[in-house]
């Protein structure tokens, strides 16, 4: 059910807006005394997937899916690791392909819907036979990962997999990929297309008849961008069709677990359809919390190491 009186008090003072609330912890936040165990597993598809350990000897593992043009050691997945680990419980946090300082082998990259990734990670862990419980954490595209994944395994989720959680996640992607569109979130467009088109330029060194380098200079928007690129190489029709296929909401309602999903009412990048009320109050294994403020992966408070949201999680998982 959704949760519309969130207890998050606030950012520090000098975070005035959902802009800054995201773009100063991007930028500047720092979690120190987290040290990876790096462990390289194969994939179904002949590719590799790069997952990073952090053990403190716990029966309990949380699984952590990073956001877009991300990995493992972005703050908020360090913030967890560190968090979590401080109250006995191992964290494993896997690197999409591209991602995580290795350059994969197969054409395609990773996206928001790529959940058989995250599923071959669970597989991976569930074959070790270690932990007899399993929770998962997504932040932002991660998020949209996790949600998917548990949709699409509905009541066949592995037993061990007891509890998820994301937070500033696009449930409905057309939604989130409209807000890209304006104006004010130039900074988020450039940043990411940016990051996305270097990746695209590997791409072309290992598959030269893939990638029309000369398209894609020539791309200045996200439409264009995934129509031309992450559609043609993931086998969607255009932008439309993959935002629409691969978009979480299209699978939360199998969801057979407590899932929590918290998105800041000021968050830039989440249109309005990314608050998913009606399905909250309709499905009880859905919480759906609304802080006022936040921004997107912000949730900073003042004078603290770690922030709100990694609380919030923290709370509700373990």
């Amino acid at each position: 059910m959704p949760n519309l009186n969130s207890n998050y008090p606030g950012p520090p003072f000098y975070l005035f807006n959902g802009h800054l609330e995201t773009i100063i912890p991007s930028l500047y936040r720092k979690v120190h005394g987290v040290s990876y165990t790096r462990e390289k597993i194969d994939t179904p598809d002949g590719d590799f997937l790069n997952l990073d350990w952090s053990r403190v000897g716990s029966e309990s593992l949380l699984i952590v899916s990073h956001g877009l043009e991300g990995d493992s050691q972005r703050h908020y997945v360090r913030g967890l690791a560190k968090l979590f680990n401080q109250h006995q419980i191992d964290v494993l946090a896997w690197n999409n392909r591209t991602c995580g300082g290795e350059i994969n082998l197969q054409p395609i990259l990773y996206h928001h819907g790529s959940s058989y990734d995250l599923d071959t990670v669970i597989e991976h862990v569930l074959k070790s036979k270690q932990y007899q419980e399993i929770i998962l954490a997504g932040i932002s595209m991660g998020g949209a990962q996790t949600l998917n994944y548990l949709g699409e395994k509905g009541d066949s989720l592995p037993p061990q997999v007891k509890k998820a959680a994301v937070y500033s996640t696009p449930c409905n992607l057309p939604s989130s990929a409209s807000t890209l569109k304006e104006r004010r979130n130039n900074f988020y467009k450039n940043r990411f297309l940016g990051k996305l088109k270097g990746k695209m330029r590997l791409k072309a060194s290992q598959f030269p008849d893939l990638i029309d380098l000369d398209l894609l200079e020539s791309v200045k928007d996200f439409d264009a961008f995934d129509t031309f690129f992450t559609a043609k190489i993931h086998g969607y029709k255009d932008a439309q069709d993959f935002y629409q296929s691969v978009s979480p909401d299209q699978r939360m309602p199998q969801i057979s677990i407590p899932t929590l999903i918290v998105n800041a009412l000021n968050d830039p990048l989440l249109g309005d359809a990314c608050y998913p009320v009606d399905l909250a109050e309709r499905k009880q294994e859905i919480l759906l919390e609304i802080p006022k403020r936040g921004g997107h992966t912000g949730f900073l408070l003042k004078g603290e190491e770690f922030t709100w949201v990694e609380h919030r999680l923290l709370a509700f998982l373990a």
